[in-house]
């Protein structure tokens, strides 16, 4: 098993350019399931789970061209309703082929899924919402199986904001009879970007980035060429990078609108954030600010982004205090942050952190996704060596984030295990 290596205390400094978004990416790949012909996607990062999304569509009957960042399917020959076991185990969002393919061939049977371990996750609110699309819903031997002659349009109201929730019933609700409603809906960026292909595939939705949306059903939709926005949690992972070893970074490539939240509590660290249209240059500050953070839906401060900052405020001056509010059990990266000297004590869902001068490299393992960027950062700014195993969490929602980080002076690489 791979793991990365890393000799910390080097600031970082030069140029990097972010890749696309994995979670705008995975729903804009399923969606090309509603739609006959070639659909064409550029920017595509090179993911874990963009690979298992590939294999997942082109299972049900999707055929599949690659090359580089550009993505091709066409979906024409859409003849298998079942997502297994062994595909939809690797990773949660393999749900969204659910609504799509409830609408497109009238039943779905799909695998509840996998992923990454931090916390409870239902799917029950996509189950409702497709309820009261008309369509009803079984669970046997560890399957949804989802049944529907005809999707009519409703009223949909999410009791908690749910990102793939909202995802699975937009590409449902596009092809159902009527108009349909989502309230209470999620207004990540990576909704806009559905949405926006969605449109252009010849669907009719409204209000997209706010908590109501509006879909009136087509009869049908036709291919696009789009390219997939920029991943605003790898941006806000270099920037915490940068700020956390006293360094200097220039992002391209990148939405600092989508960033907004990280831009705001990095700023009051003592980082010099400068923006420019597309691009992002981060100085990191001699002397780290305590900031307190408090994980929100969007537009608050991301989740996603949790691990990273705790990595920051441990070699900030004073007391910091992290909540996590969207998930009950993100805080199991705390105990490898412990064993390189981070002072954190967590009681239930908040953290407080005590920084200390400077973290010491250690053996560490990667428990998910962001935690796994967490232990990157941190061995980034620790004296000594940092050895991280378990490491293909990271390479879910990372491309080559060792050779980018090795670009920008970090003395860090990959050991082929």
């Amino acid at each position: 098993m791979d793991k990365i290596i890393i000799e910390g205390g080097h600031p970082l400094k030069g140029e990097g350019k972010i890749s696309g978004a994995k979670n705008a990416a995975l729903p804009i790949l399923v969606s090309s399931l509603l739609a006959d012909g070639w659909n064409t996607y550029t920017n595509v990062p090179d993911l874990k789970d963009i690979e298992s999304t590939i294999m997942l569509l082109s299972k049900l009957g999707a055929k599949i061209e690659r090359e580089k960042d550009t993505v091709r399917i066409n979906a024409s020959g859409l003849n298998n309703y079942e997502a297994p076991y062994d595909l939809v185990r690797k990773m949660r969002a393999s749900i969204l082929v659910l609504g799509p393919l409830v609408a497109r061939l009238k039943k779905a049977r799909v695998s509840l899924p996998g992923g990454c371990a931090i916390g409870a996750r239902p799917i029950n609110l996509h189950l409702k919402g497709l309820s009261r699309l008309g369509a009803s819903i079984d669970m046997e031997h560890g399957y949804i199986e989802a049944k529907a002659d005809c999707l009519k349009g409703n009223t949909i109201y999410f009791d908690i904001t749910t990102v793939t929730g909202t995802e699975n019933i937009m590409m449902a609700a596009v092809l159902a009879q009527g108009e349909t409603v989502i309230r209470n809906a999620a207004r990540e960026p990576e909704i806009v970007a559905l949405s926006d292909v969605l449109n252009k595939m010849g669907a009719d939705i409204k209000g997209a980035g706010t908590s109501k949306i509006t879909i009136k059903g087509v009869s049908s939709l036709k291919p696009v060429s789009v390219s997939i926005i920029p991943d605003r949690i790898e941006a806000g992972t270099f920037m915490i990078a940068s700020a956390a070893t006293c360094g200097d970074i220039t992002l391209t490539g990148c939405e600092p609108d989508h960033l907004e939240a990280v831009i705001h509590k990095l700023s009051l660290t003592g980082a010099d954030i400068t923006i420019d249209e597309s691009a992002m240059r981060v100085l990191g500050s001699d002397e780290i600010k305590s900031v307190d953070v408090k994980t929100l839906p969007y537009p608050g401060f991301p989740t996603d982004m949790q691990a990273q900052f705790m990595v920051l405020m441990s070699v900030a001056r004073g007391l910091s205090i992290i909540s996590e509010t969207v998930f009950e059990n993100r805080f199991i990266h705390v105990s490898e942050l412990k064993r390189m000297g981070a002072n954190i004590k967590v009681s239930g869902n908040t953290a407080m952190i005590q920084g200390v001068r400077r973290l010491s490299g250690a053996p560490v393992m990667a428990t998910d996704l962001r935690a796994s960027a967490s232990l990157v950062l941190a061995g980034l700014v620790a004296g000594g060596t940092t050895e991280i195993n378990r490491i293909y969490h990271l390479d879910r929602g990372y491309q080559s984030i060792e050779k980018k980080f090795a670009r920008l002076g970090a003395a860090i690489k990959r050991v082929k295990g």
